[in-house]
């Protein structure tokens, strides 16, 4: 019954006119920037931050949600006409969705992509609304040992996820972290690595760091790439499965949701380690699985529902316990956080409205991702002939008028420029710059629970292990750190994201 009420609640909430439209203005913006390569919802995300300072908590976190999880349904279009991935979640879907819009299936091709987000998204806005209240009300057991070893699982679990070197990944992690220790300190009140600047005093600003990090470095890693983008067709027909396609694609879009659901709990996992599993698993499971790759109904369902399940099930460990799984649920924990709200177990209770509204417009943003998304395929086909020379400067306008929105100061802009310039040279250096992020918003928040539990137990270490709950998670974290040397398991963590090679 409770749960009845709460959802009462929750759709009170979302059908609001406001919210309605701004999860509305989400879902489409979503499709937009998951059709047009180079962008991605990180940096558009990024960007919008600033706007998110004139809306209430929750209409922000809906219209920042609607974004994530369409770009996820976006992405498989420009994967299967042109067979570039508008998003990385969706590179898998070039293997055989591409193949399938070579063979003349296109439409088929789409409309398996849509249904199978939409099953995905439904179930996983299920699995929210049960699972997430248990989870807050088990951290309420949670003291500062639990949340300094969580938290340490969390970054050490990204490691182990991220794409790219093992040691780079720690590193970025760690300069993230110096990041965030920017400032004054929480306890004796003096200045750390200010350099001098007062605009430091109160730290790095998150939004100048995320836009220059992400926005900023897009822009000018993709500036210099050609624009030869060839669609296979500029008509798109048979939209609707016929029953034995719906019979084919069942089975491998629930395979790909449970797997989806479940990766995206994991800090690091996320969409685009989901559809590689969910590719990778439909490749084991199938009778013909020589056929994968040549244009397999399968080979796109799979995919599409698992990365649309991760991407909404991530929202369960940020909601319920302040931890990010992905650099999207950071970015969500700093528009929180900039309206003041912690994340974490109390958000549940003393936020309802903004949590159940969430849960509750996820429902009702996938029915308009499928309504919309179909029929207004023509659209979406129009928008990738759009030359990439005519966005990148209305890009940085955004992000330098955001900026200076959020700071009041030009400083705030330099800032974003300079984190533009080392986002890009990290970029060139194949290092992965979401780890950092990860590191920066949690870095405040592991030294002062690090601090709290040192008080507690007058100073001694062994606070973290005599709570049987911190113990067994820093057991896991060594157990990751141990398999960091093992060469099979290094072996196989190459092998997840060489999949799509």
């Amino acid at each position: 019954m409770d749960l009845l009420a709460n959802l009462a609640l929750g759709f009170e909430a979302a059908l609001t006119l406001q919210n309605l439209g701004y999860a509305t203005l989400g879902v489409v913006l979503g499709t937009a920037i998951g059709v047009l390569p180079g962008l991605g919802p990180v940096p558009t995300i990024a960007m919008l931050l600033p706007l998110t300072y004139a809306l209430p908590p929750e209409t922000a976190v809906i219209m920042l949600a609607g974004i994530f999880y369409g770009s996820q349904y976006g992405g498989s279009t420009t994967s299967i006409l042109v067979n570039i991935p508008g998003e990385s979640s969706s590179v898998v879907t070039c293997l055989d969705g591409h193949k399938m819009a070579r063979n003349g299936q296109a439409g088929l091709a789409l409309a398996t992509a849509a249904l199978s987000s939409f099953f995905a998204g439904c179930v996983a806005t299920v699995l929210l609304a049960a699972f997430a209240p248990t989870l807050a009300s088990v951290a309420f057991k949670f003291g500062p040992a639990e949340y300094f070893s969580l938290m340490v699982l969390g970054l050490l679990g990204a490691v182990a996820l991220a794409h790219g070197s093992v040691l780079q990944a720690i590193c970025m992690i760690l300069f993230g972290i110096l990041l965030g220790l920017v400032g004054t300190d929480i306890t004796s009140g003096g200045q750390r690595f200010t350099m001098g600047f007062s605009e430091l005093f109160d730290g790095i600003e998150f939004v100048a760091l995320a836009m220059g990090l992400f926005g900023l470095a897009e822009v000018i890693g993709n500036a210099g790439r050609q624009d030869d983008r060839q669609l296979v067709t500029k008509r798109v027909a048979g939209l609707w499965p016929s029953r034995k396609d719906l019979r084919r694609m069942s089975a491998p879009a629930i395979r790909g949701t449970a797997l989806g659901s479940l990766l995206g709990l994991l800090p690091g996992g996320g969409a685009t380690l989901s559809s590689f599993a969910a590719y990778a698993l439909e490749k084991k499971v199938s009778r013909r699985p020589q056929d994968f790759g040549t244009g397999v109904l399968e080979g796109v369902a799979a995919p599409e529902a698992a990365n649309n399940a991760a991407s909404q099930t991530s929202f369960i460990p940020m909601l319920t316990l302040g931890l990010p799984s992905n650099a999207v649920m950071a970015l969500m924990i700093g528009a929180l956080m900039m309206h003041n709200i912690q994340p974490g177990p109390q958000v549940i209770t003393t936020n309802p409205q903004l949590f159940w509204g969430l849960v509750a417009s996820m429902w009702i943003g996938n029915v308009i991702l499928v309504v919309l998304n179909l029929p207004m395929i023509f659209i979406w086909v129009k928008m990738l002939s759009i030359p990439y020379r005519y966005l990148y400067p209305s890009i940085i306008l955004v992000s330098c008028v955001g900026v200076f929105s959020v700071t009041n100061d030009v400083f705030g802009v330099f800032m974003m420029a300079a984190f533009g310039a080392i986002g890009y040279i990290l970029l060139r250096l194949d290092c992965e710059v979401a780890p950092m992020l990860l590191g920066f918003v949690l870095g405040q928040s592991l030294e002062a629970y690090f601090r709290r539990a040192m008080l507690i137990s007058d100073g001694s270490l062994w606070v973290f292990l005599e709570r049987p709950l911190s113990a067994v998670m820093l057991v896991l974290a060594a157990a990751i750190v141990v398999t960091f040397f093992i060469p099979t398991m290094t072996r196989k963590r190459t092998e997840v994201f060489q999949e799509a090679e």
